[in-house]
């Protein structure tokens, strides 16, 4: 069950990237040349929170199932000194939770703004702040704080 819940959280992993990344350029896009948010715009606002929603319950799963997790909070004094295991334990799943909170909060905002401008700027904002953590938080393979596979 752990190796799956690996491999899903992994592979989800590039479907919340793509989709973000593509709701903050339809945002730009929307923003700065005055577009129309229409049906296309508000099912892509709503599909990645969606999807964003997802990826974090297969977290939290795979989270409670981690053989590295559960190590983490049984010898919490020597664990904190390592970088690996602080990550896994607690900074990953700090910052995702926030990054999905931001995008729900975003979403949410977006909905309920007045105008089509002031709904892409409210999803450009928050979208990308969550991007950024999103990025901060992923276990990269080039990553200073712990690094894994692209693909697990």
């Amino acid at each position: 069950m752990y190796q799956t819940l690996t491999f899903l959280h992994s592979l989800f992993r590039w479907i919340v990237l793509l989709s973000l990344i593509y709701s903050i350029w339809i945002a730009f896009r929307g923003y700065f040349y005055q577009k129309t948010f229409g049906k296309k715009e508000d099912s892509v606002r709503h599909w990645t929170a969606t999807i964003a929603h997802i990826q974090l319950v297969l977290g939290i799963v795979l989270y409670s199932r981690s053989p590295i997790v559960k190590y983490f909070w049984k010898n919490f004094s020597e664990s904190k000194a390592s970088l690996d295991l602080l990550f896994f334990g607690l900074i990953h799943i700090l910052l995702m939770i926030t990054s999905v909170v931001l995008i729900t909060i975003g979403s949410a905002l977006a909905k309920r703004k007045e105008t089509d401008r002031e709904k892409f700027r409210t999803m450009l904002i928050w979208y990308f702040i969550a991007l950024v953590l999103i990025f901060m938080a992923i276990p990269w393979p080039f990553s200073p704080l712990t690094n894994r596979p692209y693909f697990r």
